[in-house]
């Protein structure tokens, strides 16, 4: 009995080196989770714009630049890729999910699914319609509507010293159909225009964003009113752009003949203003990225984030191109 006593308390000292051991490699995933990378899970629409491409470019520039893990999807412009990414990435349990829905509608039932996975979602540049506004914790991005408006400001400032009674009418080049930006864009445009009896859109038809679908557009455009035409309203650069060749294949002069607007502000845009074919063009910034990662730093601290995050834009008419254009980020 007297030699079985330091064997056990030989057990005891043991057990409790063991248990200690435990007990810190218990702890060691608490320690490891500070340094652990926060996960974003992002759906993009596509790749079917400069700006998109832009946009693109400075999430994944400002991810790897914040240290976020970074687990992008894109959708190529179909909502059925995006629910089936928002799905995976709930299955993959990220830290955050950030969405450019491609149209407005059709999104409850999955942003339900993240909600009750607790996984916040951020939606960035386009919202969703939705009657349950919990679904997400924040929207970022343009005020379309706004865009529109002051593409009307711009137009109508224009056209003040025309002819009173002469009509001037309008072709309108709208984004894809459903997309909060068209529906926006065509709002605000149509609120600014309504005080001038003499502005009139005549034709009106979706080019999804795209040059290609913007010149075949007002190619039709143009067959079915000729030299009728007095300004083009764009929703996007990309297609205005697509439409100038249009124009310049009918032997019209674009932005003397007719007046081109659009929107968005890329570089492509500018350099069609230096070279006398876009009147003017009205900023939507994609540069959203280093806002993104912050917002989603702020929801991972547990921090309140503001509701709706608008970016600050401009609008750069013709005259301006030259100075503006070596600025020019995306």
């Amino acid at each position: 009995m007297r030699q079985a006593r330091p064997a056990a308390r030989r057990r005891f000292v043991l057990g409790s080196v063991a248990m200690g051991a435990i007990a810190a490699l218990g702890a060691m995933p608490a320690a490891f989770a500070a340094d652990k990378k926060i996960v974003l899970g992002f759906s993009q629409i596509g790749a079917e714009s400069e700006w998109r491409t832009a946009n693109s470019a400075s999430i994944k520039s400002a991810a790897k630049e914040s240290g976020i893990d970074l687990k992008f999807a894109d959708a190529q412009q179909k909502q059925e890729n995006q629910i089936k990414a928002l799905r995976a990435f709930i299955a993959q349990k990220v830290d955050v999910i950030a969405l450019s829905p491609v149209v407005e509608t059709g999104w409850g039932t999955v942003l339900r699914e993240a909600k009750a996975a607790g996984i916040p979602v951020i939606l960035t540049d386009r919202t969703v319609q939705e009657t349950d506004t919990t679904l997400w914790a924040t929207f970022m991005g343009s005020d379309f509507v706004e865009e529109g408006r002051r593409a009307a400001k711009w137009l109508t400032d224009k056209v003040k010293s025309r002819p009173a009674g002469k009509e001037i009418r309008i072709v309108e080049l709208q984004g894809t159909v459903g997309a909060a930006p068209a529906l926006d864009r065509k709002k605000g445009f149509e609120e600014g225009i309504k005080a001038d009896p003499r502005l009139k859109i005549v034709r009106s038809q979706t080019g999804d964003f795209s040059r290609a679908k913007g010149k075949e557009v007002m190619e039709a455009f143009l067959k079915a009113e000729g030299r009728n035409i007095d300004v083009l309203y764009a929703h996007n650069d990309d297609m205005a752009i697509g439409a100038i060749q249009a124009i310049e294949e009918a032997g019209l002069k674009p932005a003397k003949d007719i007046l081109i607007i659009s929107i968005d502000g890329v570089k492509g845009a500018f350099q069609a203003m230096v070279a006398g074919k876009l009147n003017v063009t009205v900023e939507c910034s994609p540069l959203l990225g280093p806002q993104l990662m912050q917002t989603v730093k702020d929801l991972k601290a547990g921090k309140t984030v503001p509701r709706r995050i608008v970016t600050e834009e401009g609008v750069f008419p013709v005259e301006v191109a030259a100075q503006e254009l070596p600025k020019r980020k995306y």
